[in-house]
């Protein structure tokens, strides 16, 4: 039996899930003897297979029209979807930028940053995707699993990719939902 197809992509977030899968340490050749890891943040291919995989995970919230795009073709891609941290589960930190008019919160990251020179200004370019406000995974396609934290622990993780790979969908309670 061929091993479930497995593809990861990020999306609004600040890597901590991908850290926290990392922390899995050795359990990571574990996870890899169970499944074949395709596209991740990082790995050389970056885009789940147009023929699909079974299970597609998804990090970090949705707060512009590329990350929309990005988990449209994820759940497209996936016959399991997996939103994996607080930021894909509810919005997490990122979502904190909806208490803020778009243009107030642009204007402070490009333009009023004590970092940024006399000529900062917000870029406008047809290239560039358009910021929306910021949703869980779950508000653009359907969630399969959700697995929050912030990140999550890496104990969690791994408990969740062993069940995947061996076709089962995993139950979060009790000390399977815990994190940092």
């Amino acid at each position: 039996m061929a091993k479930p197809k497995v593809s990861m992509d990020w999306l609004a977030g600040c890597a901590g899930c991908e850290m926290s899968l990392l922390d899995m340490d050795e359990r990571i050749v574990a996870v890899a003897n169970l499944v074949d890891i395709r596209s991740t943040p990082i790995t050389d291919l970056k885009v789940p297979d147009e023929s699909g995989v079974d299970v597609g995970i998804l990090s970090g919230a949705v707060n512009n029209t590329y990350n929309e795009e990005v988990a449209l073709r994820m759940r497209s891609r996936s016959k399991c979807l997996v939103s994996l941290g607080d930021c894909a589960v509810f919005g997490g930190v990122v979502a904190l930028r909806n208490f803020f008019k778009l243009e107030d919160a642009l204007k402070r990251a490009y333009v009023e940053t004590e970092s940024t020179d006399g000529e900062g200004h917000v870029p406008n370019d047809p290239e560039l995707c358009i910021p929306t406000e910021v949703r869980a995974v779950s508000d653009i396609v359907k969630v399969d699993v959700n697995v929050p934290g912030r990140p999550p622990d890496a104990d969690v993780i791994f408990y969740v990719l062993s069940e995947l790979g061996q076709g089962r969908i995993p139950e979060l309670k009790g000390d399977k939902l815990h994190w940092h």
